[in-house]
């Protein structure tokens, strides 16, 4: 019953979806760091963060541009390994943006999206589980 769930065409598109939705999002966030077109990333940088760097604020947004479109690929590519990724990056974003008591707003999105990311790898692994599944149960059938 579970596979069946898990393998319907609704389910599938919701998967999808959520696929490209956490994998293209980062790619933009990240490409915009380089831009600066969406926002101004260095005001969301955590002050004390940013007071320990050994660079300066705008090289770090940069670093982190790379990291996230890195990131998007790798949700794109292989979701359930990428989601978590995500999911631990934008936990992060929300706790250091909470500790600066600045932009709650935007630290309550960034942790609603975390937990997002983290059910779209919960259901890569679950399908992903439930294919390997079928493929064992089709191979076994057809040998036996």
């Amino acid at each position: 019953m579970e596979t069946a769930i898990l393998t319907s065409p609704r389910v599938e598109r919701i998967y999808k979806l959520m696929k490209v939705t956490y994998g293209l999002v980062p790619i933009v966030a990240g490409l915009d760091k380089f831009t600066n077109l969406l926002t101004d990333w260095e005001k969301y940088l955590n002050p004390t963060i940013a007071q320990i760097l050994p660079f300066s604020p705008h090289t770090f947004m940069l670093i982190v541009g790379v990291i996230e479109v890195i990131a998007g690929l790798i949700v794109l590519s292989r979701p359930a390994l990428g989601a978590y990724i995500v999911s631990a990056w934008l936990a992060l974003i929300g706790l250091s943006l909470l500790a600066t008591k600045g932009y709650l707003d935007v630290a309550v999105r960034d942790l609603v999206m975390s937990i997002g990311a983290y059910s779209l790898a919960q259901i890569a692994q679950a399908t992903g589980a439930s294919k390997a599944q079928e493929a064992n149960s089709s191979a076994s059938f057809s040998r036996g």
